[in-house]
């Protein structure tokens, strides 16, 4: 076979790469790089301004430098899809295709960078240790992202072999169910293998990305799905149920029945990075009730006629997701802010207007006083 049927793929249900995603779409955007002679591949792995990338011929390892530009956002990372050239030294990716999915959070960094996790990702699996009590608010922000990321997210509670009565397990995944609206949930133990079966058939045949903290259980996972022991494992502490970070890169794995997993290191913080619609969908309860609010920019503080409140004090609404639902609506309004001129001036404009309400409110009390 050429270089270039293999580069081109044609037809794509045979091409080498349909393992890793490579479809009719991946071949007509790569066409013109196909007649320049270069090779389609996909990025397993980037550290330190290089990456391995699986191309038809196998995996070969190439420098990033020509498409690593300022904006942190257009590095390439795992999951791409590239265009790299057939040998030299070194080998260099020229050009990666347009993304179809983008996970990106915000860096702990005062610069207000975003940095891209994964690409073109269609499940995104949030792995939640069960060896620690749940935290409901870090699962809403992870999804937030996932949700804005473009991905289907799914949230896998590990380590469920550690629960031994059927009754609180069941009210553990009803409580996170409360808190992933739309989101599948389930119970998985990689050592006893409950819940694998269901796991992996939802996910097979597509990208996944597998997120969670440091000590979710994420690489056991992966080595289980996987079939073999491809990431290495720690054990976690027994005082928090947390361990060391087993993974320190992204990387892209195979599935045997078709598909990739990617795995990625514990993340310590997430933050939102321009996640207004993820949120919203989040939360999507409290913002169809919001739409029954008197005032369509009520805050659902002490408004009267707020439909929000008005499900609290019903016991419809749980008081914690609205207050978790404020936090992420102010964090995501800051960190958008902080790149966003436009932004800033509307919410400069949104403060003087409620200080000067404020205000009036005070002297109309005064008033009254007097």
């Amino acid at each position: 076979m050429s270089t270039s049927s293999l580069s081109s793929g044609s037809p794509t249900s045979s091409h080498p790469l349909a393992a890793y995603g490579w479809d009719e779409g991946w071949e007509a955007a790569f066409s013109s790089y196909a007649d320049q002679g270069l090779l389609a591949g996909r990025v397993v792995r980037v550290d330190r301004g290089q990456c391995d990338v699986v191309t038809a011929g196998g995996t070969v390892r190439a420098d990033t430098a020509f498409v690593t530009p300022h904006d942190p956002l257009r590095v390439v990372c795992t999951g791409d899809w590239v265009a790299v050239e057939p040998g030299g030294t070194p080998r260099y990716v020229r050009a990666y295709l347009p993304r179809r999915s983008a996970f990106v959070r915000s860096t702990s960094s005062k610069r207000s960078e975003g940095q891209i996790l994964a690409a073109n990702v269609d499940h995104a699996i949030v792995a939640v240790s069960l060896a620690a009590e749940l935290d409901l608010a870090r699962v809403e922000r992870f999804l937030a992202l996932a949700w804005e990321s473009g991905a289907q997210p799914l949230v896998v509670l590990t380590k469920a072999d550690l629960v031994a009565d059927p009754l609180t397990l069941s009210h553990l995944v009803e409580d996170v169910e409360g808190a992933a609206p739309g989101v599948r949930v389930l119970a998985v133990s990689s050592l006893g293998g409950d819940g694998l079966d269901v796991l992996g058939a939802a996910v097979t045949g597509g990208t996944s990305v597998l997120l969670g903290q440091s000590g979710a259980g994420k690489s056991t996972l992966a080595n289980a799905l996987i079939g073999e022991e491809v990431m290495r494992v720690h054990a976690t502490r027994d005082v928090d149920g947390k361990g060391r970070h087993t993974t320190t890169t992204r990387n892209l794995l195979a599935f045997p029945g078709g598909g990739v997993l990617i795995d990625t290191p514990g993340l310590r913080g997430v933050g939102l990075w321009d996640a207004e619609t993820g949120v919203g969908q989040v939360f999507a309860e409290i913002e169809e009730l919001a739409r029954e609010c008197r005032f369509h920019d009520c805050a659902h503080g002490a408004e009267p006629g707020c439909a929000v409140l008005a499900a609290i004090d019903e016991g419809r609404l749980a008081h914690r997701r609205l207050e978790s639902y404020r936090k992420l609506q102010r964090e995501n309004q800051w960190i958008v802010a902080k790149t966003d001129a436009r932004v800033r001036a509307e919410l400069r404009r949104d403060w003087k207007r409620k200080g000067a309400q404020g205000r009036a409110a005070m002297e109309l009390k005064r008033g009254r006083h007097a």
